[in-house]
């Protein structure tokens, strides 16, 4: 049962109560098939309808293994020069793919009013850490050279995705502020982020069961993707994130992950970097893609999403 201490907004709380009711088993105790079956069955009752998009279609780029499968959108049929948005899904680098996100994308691409490329990178345990953000970084550079199949002069790179996707969002820009792309990335906007070592922060033990992202789910998660915390490409902090472009970061106030994007946030601006941070209060991991489960999440991916659009034209 959720916690009592904590400030739980009322569609918050009946969703909790839905899903306790439900039952069900954790990803940890289904396995990876099952939980992506899961996550899509939730996506299909939870998530609110998409946005109708004058383009949406299947597309592919080379990647490191072969071709990575992505989904480009744009509410305009045409348009002139400009940012290119990349979308990276969450699901702690196991589950999520492009369907479960397609409503999420398409919200970005409408009140962004930019096009969206969503990026089906390769899951572990199939592949584990660095197949993700391997792929993630080559459809990244992919996109910036205006490829002929997006039919998009583009200009710049937003990067943005949730969770595993937040930490592959940092991971990718680092990447491309490293040796750069042939575009630069000009705002980057981690949605509840993993971007440090989230086993010493309070939120991890405020909020380990029932909050829908459990302490065991997360664990189980890292056990899945392998790697070397200490690797920048795996946990971006320990790496230097001294030039970052322009960043949003929001949190969840419920998450066992809030800490995680609070660290990082603060770890930016003590660097000098320009950061939006927005901590959205009495609401869970996952809100972004259960917005028809829970409503009040909807304002606050419209001011998520005004952040970035702010911070786009600035710098665009």
């Amino acid at each position: 049962m959720a916690d009592t201490e904590h400030f739980v907004r009322d569609d918050v709380r009946g969703f909790l109560d839905m899903l306790e009711q439900i039952g069900g088993k954790g990803v940890e105790e289904v396995g990876a098939v099952e939980g992506r079956n899961q996550m899509r069955a939730m996506g299909q009752i939870a998530e609110a309808p998409a946005r109708p998009m004058a383009i949406r279609k299947d597309v592919t780029c080379p990647g490191p293994a072969g071709d990575i499968p992505l989904r480009f959108y744009d509410p305009r049929d045409g348009r002139e020069p400009g940012p290119c948005v990349i979308f990276i899904h969450g699901g702690g680098f196991v589950i999520g793919d492009l369907e479960v996100y397609d409503s999420l994308c398409t919200e970005i691409a409408h009140q962004l009013d930019l096009p969206v490329v969503s990026v089906d990178y390769r899951l572990a345990p199939e592949h584990p850490f660095p197949a993700a953000p391997d792929d993630c970084e080559a459809a990244a550079r992919w996109v910036a050279t205006s490829p002929a199949e997006l039919g998009r002069e583009i200009t710049g790179l937003v990067i943005t995705g949730d969770s595993a996707g937040g930490n592959l969002t940092i991971v990718t820009t680092n990447q491309l502020v490293n040796e750069p792309a042939k575009v630069p990335v000009i705002v980057q906007a981690p949605i509840y982020p993993v971007a440090s070592d989230t086993t010493h922060h309070s939120s991890l033990r405020d909020f380990a069961e029932g909050f829908l992202l459990t302490r065991a789910a997360m664990a189980w998660f890292t056990d899945q993707y392998g790697g070397d915390a200490g690797d920048p490409r795996h946990t971006p902090m320990v790496g230097d994130c001294s030039n970052t472009p322009p960043t949003v970061v929001c949190t969840a106030g419920l998450d066992p992950l809030r800490d995680s994007g609070r660290e990082y946030a603060a770890h930016l601006i003590q660097q000098g970097t320009e950061v939006v941070y927005l901590e959205f209060p009495g609401i869970i991991h996952g809100f972004t893609t259960l917005r028809k489960a829970i409503p009040s999440g909807q304002k606050d991916l419209d001011a998520f999403l005004d952040a970035i659009k702010l911070m786009v034209e600035r710098y665009r």
